[in-house]
């Protein structure tokens, strides 16, 4: 009888597959969730309590006490701390330390005679044996249980701020290009490593793979200076698309390289052969053969190269610049936070803001993602 149980082995992987997507969707699940709550509620819980009614201390003032009416001999100011909705008021109080110093439906002590009573609805009332007089409202304190409550207010108070619109171009013109250009740059030298025979030719691969482990900020200044010492050669501004597109290319090559040459020599050498004997020049086979062949290649890297383009700020900052008309969409959020620190929703809204197109590029290129990573990977050419 043969088992028909599966291994030991094949239940592990599964299951790490299983905590491996877990960990990865959390904590983008939680950002999402976290930049739709309203702001009160997000600086009080976390947001696996969206779902669930929140204690909250808030503060509320009262009406202005020309509008205080006489009532038996009395005058009273009377109004509402809620806005509606299902929220309860547990306790309150007078001071600002000291939000549940009294029980609702008791009456707090205001000195003067006067008296404050709150009720569970929010409902409040003011008395004072005497007329009132004064500028502003008495500031209530209180602890209320506040349902969960979901805004795009956040959101809108982040696409308000000035600049969003203009670095969020500025990052796509830098994001495209730098994913589009190494890729084409790329294709032509895996092509050539694969299946062109000439001199040096191990001696490039070994290259292209120690350069897979050189730090970005190791060659960043060296770079930057090469760049403007040919710039200021040719007259060229220091500060262009051009500069970033071209650090970018050359900081994503040695990947784009290598993977692409791994895929290409693993296709099949029958099909390079027959197109060979009917007369197709290389060109002919790296356009009308190689390249549709690699589409998952070129798809996967496409992946990695948009993300790092896209989410970069260090590169940016260093050869586009920092100026308002330059500044990429990271460098506006960072600015942004960098003024409003204390402010969770612009930090929870602005960080989905910017995977947003990520997401929408890894959806959808996914399915090319593994395939194009682990074709070629045993055998090469």
């Amino acid at each position: 009888m043969i088992a028909s149980s599966r291994s030991p082995l094949v239940w592990l992987v599964h299951i790490s597959v299983v905590l491996l997507v877990v960990l990865w969707t959390l904590p983008t699940a939680g950002l999402l969730i976290s930049s739709l709550r309203d702001k009160d509620q997000l600086a009080v819980s976390g947001w696996w309590t969206a779902l669930s009614t929140s204690s909250q201390n808030l503060t509320g003032r009262a009406a202005l006490p020309e509008t205080q009416v006489e009532r038996d001999g009395k005058f009273v100011i009377a109004g509402n701390l809620l806005e509606g909705g299902n929220s309860k008021v547990s306790a309150f109080g007078v001071r600002p330390l000291q939000p549940t110093a009294f029980a609702v439906g008791m009456a707090a002590d205001l000195g003067d005679g006067q008296t404050l009573t709150v009720q569970d609805d929010g409902s409040y009332e003011i008395v004072s044996p005497t007329r009132m007089e004064g500028t502003r409202g008495q500031r209530i304190f209180y602890t209320a249980a506040v349902p969960p409550r979901f805004t795009f207010d956040n959101y809108r108070e982040v696409m308000r701020a000035a600049g969003i619109g203009a670095s969020f171009i500025n990052s796509l013109t830098v994001a495209i290009p730098a994913t589009v250009i190494p890729i084409l740059v790329a294709a032509f030298a895996a092509y050539a490593l694969a299946w062109m025979k000439f001199p040096g030719r191990a001696i490039l691969i070994a290259v292209v793979v120690g350069l897979l482990v050189v730090p970005l900020q190791m060659s960043l200044i060296p770079l930057l200076k090469l760049y403007n010492g040919v710039g200021a050669f040719f007259g060229v501004p220091a500060k262009t698309y051009v500069g970033i597109w071209l650090a970018h290319m050359g900081f994503g090559l040695p990947l784009a390289i290598y993977l692409l040459r791994n895929y290409m020599a693993g296709l099949p050498r029958e099909i390079m052969e027959s197109a060979r004997v009917d007369g197709a020049s290389d060109f002919d086979i790296f356009i009308k053969i190689i390249l549709p062949l690699s589409f998952p290649a070129l798809a996967s890297f496409s992946i990695f190269q948009f993300l790092w383009t896209w989410n970069d700020l260090l590169v940016a900052m260093v050869f586009l610049g920092t100026g308002n008309d330059e500044l990429v969409l990271t460098g506006r959020l960072v600015n942004l936070l960098g003024s409003r620190g204390g402010n969770w929703e612009i930090l929870t809204a602005s960080a989905f803001i910017t995977i947003i197109v990520p997401l929408i590029v890894f959806f959808t290129l996914q399915r090319y993602l593994v395939r194009g990573l682990l074709a070629g990977s045993v055998k090469g050419g």
